[in-house]
């Protein structure tokens, strides 16, 4: 794709559940990634199209990152798609790594990505099933109100390594065309914004959801 009349940057395409993500390879960081760049490459008319953008970088190489280099060789600089840059992100992890492990770069088995979000450690089985654990859910204390049109839930503050505010509702209709951010109030509990789900209980390990993810919209899944 080429971002201006002297540059060009090579890009995969990969998804999670249908999450989508443009793969960026750049094991230097010697790309710049600008937020116009990135929402243009993100947009689905415009551009290539996808939920955010992983930008593939050595720890050793980004100022981010290098802290985190010992532990983890490669650094998942993820953003969003309006450009925005996130702190994690669950599918786009597991699309990360498996980029890594299709490249020859890492092995099947335990695999240790840096991110935003801290150092998550990802597994690669030998069928190709990519899992990672997110570590324990933080729960801050302080919530915030959500609402979409005249209706309104409390929400609970679920910090996965990004911030979450999770709504549980009757009807997945509720939560209308999520073409914009639903409004969160306290908006200070949240400075940074926040993916917002709505939540219904199903049953027993079972719930159905939608997800306007923070810069990006509504997705098709979401792994944090």
């Amino acid at each position: 794709m080429s971002t201006s009349s002297t540059s060009r940057i090579s890009f995969l395409k990969g998804h999670g559940t249908e999450n989508d993500f443009v793969i960026v390879p750049d094991p230097d960081n010697a790309l710049a990634l600008p937020a116009p760049v990135v929402a243009r490459i993100c947009d689905r008319r415009a551009g290539i199209g996808a939920d955010g953008v992983l930008h593939v970088v050595r720890s050793a190489a980004h100022p981010e990152a290098r802290d985190m280099a010992a532990e983890a060789e490669w650094f998942m600089d993820y953003r969003n798609a309006d450009g925005s840059i996130a702190e994690m992100c669950g599918n786009g992890v597991r699309v990360f790594a498996h980029y890594l492990q299709r490249e020859g770069l890492v092995e099947q088995g335990g695999l240790a990505v840096a991110t935003r979000g801290g150092i998550k450690q990802v597994h690669i089985a030998k069928d190709g099933d990519i899992t990672v654990s997110m570590g324990r859910a933080l729960l801050p204390e302080e919530s915030a109100t959500v609402a979409v049109g005249e209706r309104s839930w409390p929400s609970r503050n679920v910090n996965m390594g990004n911030p979450h505010a999770v709504a549980f509702v009757d009807d997945l209709a509720h939560a209308g065309d999520l073409l914009a951010a639903p409004p969160v109030s306290p908006a200070a509990v949240y400075p940074e914004g926040v993916n917002v789900e709505f939540v219904v209980d199903r049953g027993p390990r079972h719930v159905a959801m939608r997800v306007h993810e923070r810069g990006s919209g509504e997705t098709r899944a979401g792994g944090s």
